[in-house]
């Protein structure tokens, strides 16, 4: 396609279509959401509660939750990502650190809250980052996530939509790969293994699916802005929904 965007990750370059900040933009609704909800569930202070965003790209989630009163640190593997979230700053109490989530260069049980984003569904390593992510949090802890189902909706729609298809494509290919989503049960899995008790899982989705395909497509001709598409695709939780395609859970660390 002769006007087709470039695609790239981690970059406000003109005429860039970022799919990985188009993800944040629009899930950020819900993560807060689901985020307030599990603060309560789990009585977490947040006046003088320390909290760590894995994978925090360029710190939009992290600035919410600092928004809520806690001390944020915001982790990511890219140089490039950590530029853009200092360049965003607004001066809320959040530190930008480059690092891998598999090996986070970071105190043992420093946190009362550890949110992961943008992560479990790109690895291969997933134990690794569950094991990190349970030793940076105290005993009673909230370990928070989201991430992709293994089903066949989602293959279309990340696999295709997403990385393939001309008129909807949003992410270099490779991003995703299919042994990379897991299933609910299969996490809970590894939770369990890196001694993290699982609390509950959530799915979520976009208001209307169609919503979603018009705002990705007017997104990469150039008539959709970043700041128009959380309105435009609408994420909703479904506490008692089956994750046909993304899913949000936490789990607590134990003692």
């Amino acid at each position: 396609m002769a006007n087709a965007p470039h695609i790239a990750l981690d970059s406000n370059a003109s005429g860039v279509v970022d799919g990985r900040h188009i993800r944040a933009l629009t899930f950020q609704s819900v993560r807060m959401e689901y985020l307030r909800r599990v603060i309560g569930e789990s009585n977490l202070v947040t006046a003088t509660g320390r909290a760590l965003v894995v994978g925090s790209g360029r710190g939009l989630l992290a600035r919410g939750i600092a928004g809520l009163g806690y001390e944020v640190v915001a982790a990511d593997p890219s140089p490039a990502a950590t530029t853009l979230a200092l360049d965003a700053d607004d001066g809320q109490d959040v530190t930008y650190l480059t690092t891998p989530a598999e090996n986070l260069d970071l105190p043992a049980s420093s946190f009362d809250l550890v949110y992961c984003a943008d992560t479990l569904e790109i690895t291969e390593q997933p134990d690794a980052i569950l094991t990190e992510a349970a030793r940076v949090l105290r005993p009673g802890g909230a370990f928070v996530y989201d991430t992709v189902n293994r089903t066949l909706v989602s293959r279309l729609i990340y696999l295709g939509a997403f990385q393939a298809f001309p008129g909807t494509r949003i992410m270099p290919r490779g991003r995703y790969a299919v042994q990379r989503f897991r299933r609910p049960g299969d996490l809970a899995e590894a939770l369990d293994r890196a001694g993290l008790s699982v609390k509950d899982i959530s799915a979520f989705k976009p208001r209307d699916a169609r919503g979603l395909v018009r705002a990705t497509r007017g997104r990469r001709r150039g008539t959709v802005t970043d700041g128009q598409l959380p309105e435009l695709v609408g994420m909703v939780i479904e506490p008692q929904g089956r994750p046909v395609v993304t899913y949000l859970g936490y789990a607590l660390r134990r003692a």
